[in-house]
């Protein structure tokens, strides 16, 4: 590459400056593609900066999202950006919603709208799926809404034939799963469940549950598993009618919920046959008034053994087991 004459370079740097790049962001373009330091940059760059601006990108966002994909720059913007753009616009109806996309995945505007965009979205609406799903796994799984249109048609069909309603969210949740996970990696998430007791039925009837269950990497299985079965002492069948609780943090919400339940049912509190289901899975929100605000005044450590600045221990409570082996 000839950088004999800098004048190119240099106005290729000072355009990306000029529009808020740092250096760092300015490092990851040019390493990406070091061609663009020949390019001419009123003509290659700044329609492209221009572009998302008009969108509505704000001037602290746009570096961030074209320094994460540079090859944004890369595309044409006749031929690929504005029909990406037009027809986000017409799934996902609202343009703050495209806008949303765009910072999540930059990389949606890199997908091909006549291989994989519009035949993906073109097969779900044939399903009934409704727009409100549709719009769901577009926002938020951009990346596996427009896979390969082979890939996507596998991933639909193996949904389809496992039972999942295509009226439901989770189906297109599922949808993203699959596409995600080879059919080698679900069997051998399948078998490790199985190792803590899950028949296969019941391993797929949690899958249908909360799809994600599948996504774990088996190290948070083992570690969730090994806290609430043998710690805790539920049972692990218990747990496949609520499998979201093993894509809880441990350290952040599973541990910390469960010694405030202990400690309060050690003092009589809460009931002892208080069902697991009804503090494990509420809102932060909602567990910090039910269990915590409620009260303070009988426990006053009580926030201080939730924040993880004091154990049961210290609060007199009994190292016994008293959940026992409840039921979600």
């Amino acid at each position: 590459m000839d950088f004999e004459n800098p004048e190119r370079p240099d106005s290729v740097l000072n355009l990306l400056k000029e529009n808020g790049f740092t250096h760092t962001q300015i490092s990851k373009v040019v390493r990406a593609h070091p061609h663009f330091l020949l390019s001419d940059p009123e003509k290659t760059l700044l329609p492209k900066i221009e572009f998302f601006r008009s969108l509505g990108v704000s001037s602290s966002d746009l570096p961030g999202i074209l320094s994460s994909t540079p090859r944004l720059f890369a595309r044409s913007l006749k031929k690929q950006l504005i029909p990406c753009y037009d027809f986000l616009r017409s799934v996902l109806l609202v343009k703050e919603k495209v806008l949303t996309t765009l910072k999540r995945s930059p990389r949606a505007f890199l997908y091909s709208v006549t291989n994989n965009m519009a035949p993906n979205i073109a097969l779900l609406r044939q399903l009934g799926v409704p727009q409100s799903a549709i719009s769901s796994l577009v926002s938020n799984y951009p990346a596996e809404a427009f896979t390969t249109h082979t890939r996507f048609v596998e991933a639909v069909d193996e949904v389809t034939e496992m039972g999942f309603d295509p009226s439901k969210t989770v189906f297109v949740l599922a949808i993203q799963a699959l596409v995600k996970m080879r059919k080698p990696k679900l069997e051998s998430k399948l078998e490790l469940y199985k190792r803590w007791g899950w028949s296969k039925d019941m391993a797929l009837s949690a899958f249908k549950r909360h799809p994600n269950c599948m996504l774990l990497s088996e190290e948070k299985i083992t570690k969730a598993m090994d806290f609430l079965v043998n710690k805790i002492g539920w049972p692990s069948t218990n747990i496949a009618i609520n499998p979201s609780v093993l894509s809880f943090s441990l350290e952040k919400r599973i541990m910390p919920r469960f010694s405030v339940i202990q400690i309060l049912q050690a003092n009589g509190l809460v009931k002892n046959d208080l069902s697991s289901a009804s503090f494990m899975l509420p809102s932060e929100r909602y567990f910090v008034e039910k269990y915590l605000i409620k009260f303070q005044d009988n426990v006053p450590e009580l926030l201080n053994v939730y924040q993880g600045k004091m154990d049961l221990v210290e609060v007199g409570s009994q190292s016994e087991n008293v959940c026992g082996a409840k039921k979600f």
